[in-house]
């Protein structure tokens, strides 16, 4: 199995650390959350609910994104936008998953799109540095390429699949300040819709998504990890029932990531998905074990952790976070237990 290795909070056992490194190839065991702020993009395609409630909970948010779009395009673009054909309120586009509202500034022709393995002839400007993404014209291919493994690639390929042949596009992100960056999509090769691949044309891409988060994991980029987990999930999810074995573990290295982006809500939910195939996954009950804590959950976390330690008693990881989990609770009672005798005092 080719998933990342044991990193230094990882889970510890009697094993030489050479050994224990083969025999522990998923993800991690002991795996605390690092609060972070949340990335960009949800790291569950198509595998829990939709993660646009993960990037924008308020709906008012999308609308403050166009606002500002249409404020700082105005300001940098009202005269180039003369010449072009008069914009309504369609020419708005909202990314489905809230992270980005799109305005076409010019329109592009035909109703083709581009598709898994379309070249793309595209020029970016306005990007921030270390975005990865050269100014000027350059060529990408969807679905292939490093460049789709940062956060801003991963946005520009949402984006070029939404555009025609010769469109013009500005993108507004949440959060993000200032004027907004521009697409321009020249050209583009013809590519394929997932639905149309071999089963064993998604299966080998999907292995080659697995191999890149892996690879992302070890370099200590988590986001980046669970951005290729997601896809390979994507493509293995529109498979027949029951679908191949390596989804549970494309969800349980999933859930070691989005734990350490510090999204205990969808690690919690992407251990579901394991433990609906394995019940007795051990390092699935341990991770929900530690959402579940995370989220203020201390009875579901005491009864994910001791299942654990029914399993393997001497896992450490476990006994650990189980005596944090103790700990906690405790001082939640203690609280309680002061307050109500402010109440009834």
């Amino acid at each position: 199995m080719d998933t990342p290795p044991v990193i230094s909070m990882g889970e510890k056992d009697s094993c030489h650390p050479q050994q224990q490194r083969e025999k522990n190839l998923e993800l991690p065991t002991q795996i605390r959350q690092h609060p972070r702020d949340s990335p960009t993009e949800i790291l569950e395609l198509g595998v829990s609910p939709d993660p646009a409630s993960q990037i924008l909970e308020n709906p008012q948010e999308t609308e403050k994104l166009a606002a500002e779009l249409e404020r700082d395009s105005a300001k940098s673009h009202g005269s180039a936008n003369a010449m072009s054909e008069p914009l309504h309120a369609s020419d708005l586009w909202y990314c489905p998953d809230g992270s980005f509202v799109k305005k076409i500034v010019v329109r592009g022709h035909g109703l083709d799109k581009p598709k898994l393995g379309s070249r793309c002839r595209v020029q970016a400007s306005g990007f921030p540095l270390g975005s990865g993404l050269p100014e000027g014209w350059t060529e990408l291919t969807v679905g292939l390429g490093p460049w789709r493994q940062e956060t801003w690639g991963e946005i520009i390929e949402k984006c070029l699949e939404s555009m025609c042949q010769g469109e013009e596009a500005e993108l507004q992100l949440p959060g993000r300040s200032g004027l907004p960056v521009r697409l321009t999509l020249a050209s583009f090769t013809q590519g394929r819709d997932s639905w149309e691949l071999e089963d064993t044309e998604k299966e080998a891409l999907a292995r080659e998504e697995r191999a890149r988060g892996t690879e992302l994991f070890r370099a200590g980029n988590p986001e980046g990890a669970a951005r290729c987990y997601a896809r390979a999930l994507r493509l293995l999810l529109t498979l027949p029932p029951p679908g191949p074995p390596e989804r549970t573990v494309l969800h349980a290295n999933l859930a070691a990531c989005q734990l350490l982006l510090g999204q205990p809500q969808l690690a919690a939910q992407s251990c579901d998905r394991v433990l609906e195939r394995e019940p007795g996954h051990i390092k699935a009950l341990y991770r929900r074990g530690v959402a579940q804590a995370a989220l203020g959950n201390l009875e579901k976390a005491m009864a994910d952790l001791k299942k654990v330690l029914a399993i393997d008693p001497k896992n450490r990881a476990a006994q650990e976070e189980l005596g944090k989990v103790i700990i906690q609770g405790k001082k939640q009672d203690a609280g309680l237990a002061q307050g109500l005798r402010k109440m009834f005092g």
